[in-house]
């Protein structure tokens, strides 16, 4: 499964906020064996917004959308996916339902909060959703997220991000698998090595060189696990190998 992953917001683009929901996506779905083939950042612009997800839903397998669910005006991504699938936005009755509930609970608990400002909350803007689409519902977020077609839509918000591909996780499987081999020596002494393994065998590389205190990385791609391990032993045979420092990542 090839994946994209677009992340919506202004603040990321001006580096206010840390995207961090694009690695942590990548990561998730890299573990699942997907391939996440293209990562964009854009700005909270409809017509832009929708113009990508047209595109990219027939260039992927699937596409993630984080950002711009809360209920300000900046946040127009539902309404961007929408249109960037040429479909409808309909109101959900029981998301509807079950907002005005949680509108309602949040007022009896924060009486002097609700006293102190005038709190707008638009319940048939935050539950409409592209016709047809189906709701992510998680507690951690006050607006839904939402699949349709091919198109999955997560919050913002790290943690609500987070709750939201967790519904959906199970949807994003992949036969790609990886494994690294790590050594001390310089990049430039690998290129033989680099250039004959993918020769040898029917894999990707991808080289990170070393830093003061961590060693180099040569990152081998592919669906076989015994072709993979073989690829390692290539390499390890022909050029110096160590164990991970501690804080590299492990496959």
């Amino acid at each position: 499964m090839n994946v994209a992953i677009v992340t919506v917001g202004d603040e990321l683009l001006a580096g206010t906020t840390t995207n961090t929901n694009a690695a942590w996506l990548a990561e998730q779905l890299t573990q699942r064996g997907a391939t996440v083939e293209r990562i964009l950042t854009i700005p909270d612009d409809r017509e832009l917004i929708a113009a990508t997800v047209a595109d990219w839903s027939e260039a992927f397998d699937a596409v993630l959308v984080t950002g711009g669910l809360g209920g300000t005006p900046d946040d127009v991504t539902i309404e961007a996916v929408a249109e960037g699938l040429d479909r409808e936005l309909v109101v959900r009755e029981e998301i509807y339902d079950s907002l005005t509930e949680k509108a309602r609970r949040f007022r009896e608990e924060n009486p002097d909060l609700v006293a102190e400002y005038d709190l707008e909350i638009d319940l048939e803007a935050a539950a409409s959703l592209p016709e047809g689409a189906v709701p992510i519902v998680v507690d951690e977020a006050w607006a839904p997220g939402c699949t349709v077609e091919n198109v999955s839509v997560f919050a913002g918000i790290p943690e609500e991000m987070r709750a939201m591909f967790r519904e959906v996780a199970g949807e994003f499987a992949g036969e790609a698998r990886s494994r690294t081999v790590y050594t001390p020596a310089p990049e430039g002494s690998l290129t033989a090595v680099l250039e004959g393994v993918t020769d040898e065998f029917d894999v990707a590389v991808g080289s990170y060189p070393r830093g003061e205190d961590r060693p180099g990385r040569i990152r081998l791609s592919g669906s076989d696990p015994e072709t993979l391990e073989a690829a390692a032993s290539w390499i390890d045979a022909r050029i110096e190998t160590v164990d991970p420092a501690p804080s590299e990542p492990t496959d």
